[in-house]
């Protein structure tokens, strides 16, 4: 782990008295203590500082170090930077890259025996062989328009792909995504604040039922030459290829095909010598399938395991290599999670699940045969658990919280659970948390008819008279991609909510049918190409049974707010329902689902020319004309994910209603909007001051 210390010129203990970190490792049994890399041996030559660590990796031997710094974001997250390699023997640090410029380089690895580094720098994929100090470029095509081995926007949003190289484990050979982006047409993101005149910045994003880029995977070797590529079947701009790895083998590779409905998943094994295909596997559903990440070789690569809802939940199978025998591995009427861990020496699967509460999470095990079945986290602790279980299960770094209590990370012995150490307390968080005038949040259920029930949480003020009546504000997402409704630590949202009970709101949430709760596959997918139409349907239903039966909520008081997703979900209820909300904030919002773009949109409603009056009737604009109430709408106008497009189209749309609304755009900020100094306080104390002056604060009289 990185440690930030000061080290001495007597003891070198992975000090330094410039406040670098070095790195260090804890003995799991005994907690002792052992320097295996000084800040100081990071330092480059003719510098006097460390260099600060954004990401390192070690070889497979343990004998060099590869270092990533300076890195810079792209999208969401900061995925090019510079690289160093230390060689830990020899004490000899030095950078990566040859002559590219400061942070151009994404996603450098070390090949599997040790000796050479694979990175996309510009698009194109490079390995430097390190005894040699050798850089070979393997792909010379990369462009604007060409991308080599990471992923245009859509992709790396919607199917969560950045890192488009993999190592083949004999290190000879590479396999890597192209993507061709011709055609694909662009919006413009304006910066009107950083040069007299404004800058446009143009980014390949494929609307709903707009051109895709084309997609394709070669394999090359370290040593250049030709690529081969894979005999993927179809129109390469009509299908996604969500996943691809080396099947266990040098010879083999895996690839994961969804269609353009992503309806069908084909599971596929390539040969890499001469790029031919066959099916594994195909996974159907007659709404969408998801993907995910656990598919995981076993038996020496007799078989694979898999995440299907092939029987109405979310369970893990274990499918030979041919395809041709399927085997249950965790039976029952639950959804899991997730795989955690692989314990083959053992014959155990651990998997992530919450069976008899969907806002929960916890660990389980089950013999990879189906039998015997064991909860791993004690019965006795509540909430959500994490783990990061080692590669012989022996042990895992335990991560737990509950909604009102920050998370606490331990060290714990598998299978018993045995705490070794606390890692983690949180102790001046939690301490701090104490201190707030609140009440235990509570979780409830709601019927809104004989066969849906609901799940939902509410906050009250500390000093909550139930014979008085207080305003309620709804915190809503709604959407298939996420859930409100989670017994876990929600951090910065967390925060501001108990602030609004301190003044004298009631604060909310509920997720409708159609969120991503472990409650199986109907409840999932029954929002199929109606997406904003049930669940709004659902959200106004399960209000209207809260007021019918809690007579404290003010029924002239209610209001809503959501980001995202959540604030479509906001449109969507004061447009549809205006009697029933009287105040809606909306942030990051899309009014109108053609706007979006084609895997998420796709995904859930389906093609536009085939699903005309899904897409209008759940797209909130189309309901702007019914507003009455308090709106107000805030956008980042830099928003490359939801576009400030869709903010524009709606304003135009309320003043041709000749509706009254309000509006907060933040210049050059993307959909997260925390950039430049002050938003995120400017953000949350413009969404409190609205709420107060629009949705009057406080208990009164019934």
């Amino acid at each position: 782990m990185l440690e930030n210390d000061q080290w001495n010129d007597e003891k070198d203990d992975g000090r330094d008295s410039h406040g670098g970190l070095g790195i260090v490792r804890y003995d799991a049994d005994s907690g002792a203590r052992e320097v295996l890399v000084s800040s100081r041996l990071l330092i480059p030559t003719g510098e006097s500082a460390p260099l600060a660590i954004d990401g390192y990796t070690w070889s497979e031997d343990g004998s060099k170090l590869l270092i990533y710094t300076n890195s810079k974001r792209v999208w969401r997250q900061n995925s090019r930077g510079d690289y160093w390699v230390l060689d830990v023997s020899g004490r000899e640090l030095r950078q990566l890259g040859g002559d590219a410029a400061p942070s151009t380089m994404m996603f450098a690895e070390f090949s599997p025996d040790g000796r050479q580094v694979a990175y996309v720098r510009e698009n194109n994929i490079y390995v430097e062989h390190l005894s040699e100090r050798r850089i070979t470029r393997l792909t010379d095509d990369g462009s604007a328009i060409v991308i080599n081995g990471t992923f245009d926007w859509v992709y790396e949003e919607e199917l969560g792909l950045r890192d488009g190289i993999r190592w083949s484990p004999d290190s000879r050979r590479i396999a890597y995504w192209q993507l061709n982006t011709e055609g694909v047409r662009e919006i413009y993101l304006i910066n009107h604040t950083d040069s007299v005149y404004p800058r446009l910045k143009a980014i390949k994003y494929p609307k709903v039922g707009e051109k895709n880029s084309a997609s394709r995977v070669g394999v090359v070797s370290v040593q250049g030459g030709k690529t081969l590529w894979l005999d993927v079947p179809g129109d390469s701009r009509n299908h996604y290829i969500a996943r691809m790895d080396w099947a266990d083998n040098s010879d083999e590779i895996e690839i994961q095909q969804l269609n353009r409905l992503q309806n069908a998943n084909k599971v596929m094994l390539a040969d890499s010598r001469t790029g031919n295909l066959s099916t594994m596997l195909t996974e159907r559903d007659d709404a969408w399938v998801d993907v995910h990440d656990n598919l995981r070789w076993i038996d020496h690569g007799r078989r694979f395991l898999w995440l299907s809802e092939r029987d109405g939940w979310r369970h893990v199978y274990a499918v030979s290599r041919s395809g041709e025998d399927v085997r249950l591995v965790t039976p029952g009427d639950f959804d899991v999670a997730g795989i955690s861990a692989v314990d083959e020496a053992g014959g155990w699967l651990y998997y992530i699940a919450s069976p008899d509460d969907p806002s929960q999470r916890y660990l389980y095990r089950v013999h990879l045969d189906g039998s015997d079945t064991q909860r791993v986290t004690p019965v006795d602790q509540s909430g959500t658990h994490s783990y990061q279980v080692s590669d012989d299960a022996r042990w895992a770094i335990h991560s737990y919280s509950s909604f009102d209590t920050p998370p606490v990370t331990q060290l714990v012995r598998l299978p018993g659970h045995d705490t070794v150490r606390v890692l983690v307390d949180n102790s001046k968080l939690r301490k701090a948390i104490s201190k707030i005038k609140r009440q235990p949040t509570e979780f409830f259920y709601v019927d809104i008819d004989q066969d849906v029930s609901l799940h939902g949480w509410l906050m009250k003020p500390a000093d909550f008279d139930p014979e008085k009546k207080y305003p309620l504000l709804t915190y809503v997402y709604g959407e298939p991609a996420s859930q409100t409704v989670n017994d876990k630590w929600r951090g910065q949202s967390y925060l501001w909510h108990p602030l609004l009970t301190q003044h004298g709101y009631l604060v909310m949430s509920i997720d409708n049918r159609g969120t991503a709760a472990l409650r199986g596959r109907a409840w999932r997918k029954c929002i199929y190409r109606q997406v904003g139409i049930l669940a709004s349907e659902d959200q106004a239903a399960a209000l209207r049974t809260v007021l019918d039966r809690r007579a404290y909520v003010d029924r002239d008081r209610i209001g809503i707010w959501g980001w995202s997703g959540g604030g479509s979900m906001s449109l969507n209820m004061i447009f549809r329902h205006p009697k029933l909300y009287h105040t809606a904030m909306a942030v990051a919002a899309v009014p109108n689902q053609r706007y979006y773009d084609t895997i998420y949109q796709e995904r859930y409603m389906g093609l536009p020319p085939d699903n005309v009056k899904g897409f209008r009737e759940g797209s909130p604009i189309t309901y702007a004309h019914q507003l009455q109430g308090n709106l107000l709408l805030v956008h980042g106008t830099a928003d490359d994910n939801v576009h400030y497009q869709g903010a524009e189209a709606l304003v135009n749309e309320l003043i041709a209603e000749n509706k009254r609304f309000t509006m907060m755009a933040y210049p050059n900020r993307t959909h997260s909007i925390k950039e430049g100094n002050g938003t995120t306080r400017h953000l949350y104390e413009l969404l409190t001051r609205y709420l107060r002056e629009n949705l009057p604060e406080g208990a009164q009289d019934r």
